[in-house]
């Protein structure tokens, strides 16, 4: 016979199914061979601006990624990266003159804790976009890839940039937010519950692994 604690655990996991049912009905659905993770910048001379969130970005992005490889969904990642000297920062660029006062982003690489696969691609970006200037388009579309599961630092930088671009692509987009960070808080709620809105499927963590399941 069920005692009361046994009753509300049935209870608690019913709720838990109905909750899960009710968050995947809103979710348009993926095909995983057809999904692709984008992991931007997430690389160890940017994780190491930001040290005191680091760890749960990193911890976040993890689960996020063996996700995505238990689903068979194929992961890129795209990191930021200069020759010494900083060749390609045109003096017009107001942006890449700052990164250029920083002297970073030469010879770091992506952040060994996400546990980079070797088929897992890395794509090399010389402005705040991964798509432009690179070939990332072009592999997505050669493999079939018409959806894309988006993460990145910062905010208002390379998910700004590469969301506007591969939403004018036509490609179906997913923002995993517990995966995404700004040092601007306030710019960083804003363009969840806007831009990135108004253009994307908006995820919470639970949300993409509950999609990945």
């Amino acid at each position: 016979m069920a005692t009361n604690a046994d009753s509300g655990d049935i209870a608690n996991d019913r709720l838990s199914s109905t909750d899960a049912r009710s968050i995947s009905a809103q979710i348009p659905p993926i095909t995983p061979s057809q999904t692709a993770l984008v992991v931007m910048h997430y690389q160890t001379d940017i994780l190491g601006l930001f040290p005191s969130v680091a760890p749960a970005l990193l911890g976040n992005t993890r689960k996020l990624c063996d996700a995505a490889r238990a689903k068979g969904v194929r992961i890129y990642f795209a990191n930021l990266r200069f020759s010494p000297g900083y060749p390609e920062v045109s003096p017009l660029n107001r942006n890449g003159q700052g990164i250029k006062r920083l002297g970073l982003f030469l010879e770091d690489r992506t952040s060994p804790e996400l546990g980079q696969q070797a088929d897992e691609p890395l794509v090399i970006a010389h402005r705040a976009s991964v798509f432009f200037g690179t070939d990332l388009e072009a592999q997505l579309s050669g493999q079939g890839i018409d959806s894309l599961i988006m993460v990145g630092i910062a905010s208002t930088g390379v998910v700004l940039s590469s969301v506007a671009y591969a939403s004018d692509a036509d490609f179906r987009l997913y923002t995993v937010k517990d995966c995404c960070y700004d040092p601007d808080q306030v710019v960083h709620e804003h363009l969840f519950s806007t831009a990135f809105d108004s253009r994307t499927t908006v995820l919470s963590l639970a949300d993409a692994l509950l999609l990945l399941a």
